[in-house]
């Protein structure tokens, strides 16, 4: 018999919740990241990373969002990805902090940025209907991506991944379940 899952298809709203540093709200996200599978179904060394459209449809993006009051960073991280891009993984160590200007509102915002090691891409998810979710080589992504410190995120995966003596000692992980989430 096979186990069954419960998964919130609701996203989280509102910005009663939302975390501040100076003045500043908190996103975090995630870059979700797999390896690609030769011909012969072998795992490769090649890297592909998911991309999300923006809810208009205007941009690419990797999911993001507020961090909110009742929740750990590595929990915003994995919420947004299951949300925006309906991707549960292992949340792993953090690749940076960015001060950046909201284009739509006006006002700076720190991004925090986390690579997800994907283990599940779900066939149902919150915002499936609000977005697409495309899986791409590193270059393709870093070409596609709209927002600067994103890319700059995306850099700081690549180079961890392609020179695993940088990698830190102890990786912090995070695997989630689905129910906590909602």
């Amino acid at each position: 018999m096979g186990v069954e899952k419960m998964v919130c298809l609701v996203s989280r709203t509102g910005r009663q919740f939302q975390r501040y540093n100076k003045g500043r709200r908190q996103v975090v996200g995630c870059i979700p990241y797999r390896f690609k599978l030769s011909s012969d179904g072998k795992i490769s060394d090649e890297v592909e990373v998911l991309v999300i459209s923006s809810q208009k449809g205007h941009a690419l993006m990797f999911p993001k969002g507020g961090w909110e009051l009742d929740e750990s960073v590595e929990e915003a991280a994995s919420r947004e990805s299951l949300e925006e891009a309906g991707v549960l993984g292992n949340v792993e160590h953090q690749l940076g902090k960015w001060d950046f200007l909201s284009k739509s509102r006006g006002t700076y915002y720190e991004g925090l940025m986390f690579p997800m090691l994907v283990t599940e891409q779900l066939e149902l998810w919150p915002e499936q209907h609000a977005r697409q979710r495309i899986w791409m080589n590193v270059v393709d992504a870093r070409e596609a991506c709209r927002d600067w410190w994103m890319k700059e995120a995306l850099d700081v995966l690549v180079a961890r991944l392609s020179s695993p003596m940088i990698q830190p000692k102890e990786e912090k992980t995070l695997s989630i379940s689905i129910e906590t989430m909602c």
